[in-house]
């Protein structure tokens, strides 16, 4: 690795690939993060956002190997990131790819296979996990505060994203959804069935409605377009305790409590479930998440408790997305994801 920056650990030295709409933002965060310095860049098609500065634009993942990097950041498009991944894993690289993992669950198996083999360091990017609603919603969940959960409900919808070429919004935006998903729940999904439709020209789905089930029993549903003018990004979790929810947009989290006090209507009193409690918005500290993810990808470099996504997480929700996409083609029959073996594929606390 590089020089010492006065730390327990010496300097990253990091390359990032693909300088594209995601790519110019790891830049700037990658320079920031202190620990990190980023040394080598590269894009094939060059560098339309100026991310570069002073570093010269490699062609490849070849010559940012060739650079003398310690660890690596994934941008490119999605079809290329398994090949990416292999060549990093193969000279001995530490590496985030940006989600999904891969462009099928087999590819990514292989790629997380091969960081596993190496013992090397392998992440996903999933940034939603960072985001301080997010973050403070599962240490709720964790600490018992709803009780026992029943239900997680996401709403991910907003207009379309020009950087989206290669995939539909299954596996650029709904993606997001079984992973954080998972995440909070802290259980892998059981099935899942789902509806698309394709409304804009492309030969991609553009909007999905899925509903399915965790190994814990959860009941989940992922409503996510990229037709809609009014942008949305929600997440519900409900338990016998009340409902916590999360605005990913805003940073946002408001508990919404069961009610304790006697109604005096009739007609709504004859109901037997919860009533209308207290609601609070939570105060939290709101950090850049994107910054947060690259701090959990250099601590867990440098030996620390493993905060970020791992790749065999990476699989199980291609694997889901792909179940919903199979789903959507079959009527909507339940499908159960396909397993893939590994010591490390149970989801982390």
């Amino acid at each position: 690795m590089g020089e010492s920056n006065g730390a327990q650990h010496p300097t990253i030295r990091v390359g990032l690939i693909g300088l594209g709409s995601m790519g110019r933002h790891h830049a700037r965060v990658i320079r920031e993060t202190p620990g990190m310095e980023l040394v080598a860049v590269a894009d094939p098609a060059g560098d339309r956002f100026g991310v570069a500065r002073e570093l010269a634009v490699l062609p490849d993942v070849h010559a940012l190997i060739d650079a003398g990097i310690d660890a690596a950041m994934v941008a490119v498009p999605t079809i290329y990131h398994e090949d990416v991944a292999l060549s990093l894993a193969a000279a001995g690289v530490h590496t985030m790819v940006e989600k999904p993992i891969a462009h099928t669950a087999k590819a990514g198996q292989r790629v997380a296979d091969a960081f596993e083999a190496a013992g090397l360091v392998g992440a996903v990017g999933y940034v939603e996990r960072c985001n301080p609603a997010l973050l403070e919603m599962r240490r709720r969940i964790a600490d018992g505060e709803l009780g026992e959960v029943y239900q997680i409900a996401t709403s991910r919808q907003g207009p379309f994203p020009g950087r989206i070429s290669d995939v539909g919004v299954v596996k650029d935006l709904a993606t997001h959804d079984v992973d954080l998903t998972a995440w909070l729940a802290q259980s892998p999904y059981h099935s899942v069935s789902a509806q698309v439709t394709h409304r804009s020209g492309r030969d991609h789905e553009d909007m999905v409605v899925a509903v399915g089930r965790l190994t814990n029993g959860v009941i989940v549903n992922h409503l996510v377009n990229w037709l809609s003018p009014r942008k949305e990004r929600q997440t519900v979790v409900t338990g016998e305790r009340g409902a916590l929810v999360a605005n990913t947009a805003s940073g946002d989290l408001t508990f919404y409590a069961n009610g304790t006090t006697a109604t005096q209507w009739d007609a709504v009193a004859a109901f037997r479930g919860v009533s209308e409690g207290d609601a609070i918005r939570y105060a939290i500290n709101k950090r850049e998440p994107l910054r947060v993810e690259q701090e959990n990808f250099r601590d867990t470099i440098n030996g620390n408790t493993a905060t970020t996504v791992s790749m065999f997480e990476g699989v199980h929700t291609l694997t889901v997305v792909e179940a919903l996409l199979e789903s959507s083609q079959n009527r909507a029959m339940p499908i159960e994801p396909a397993t893939y073996s590994s010591r490390n594929q149970e989801v982390s606390p």
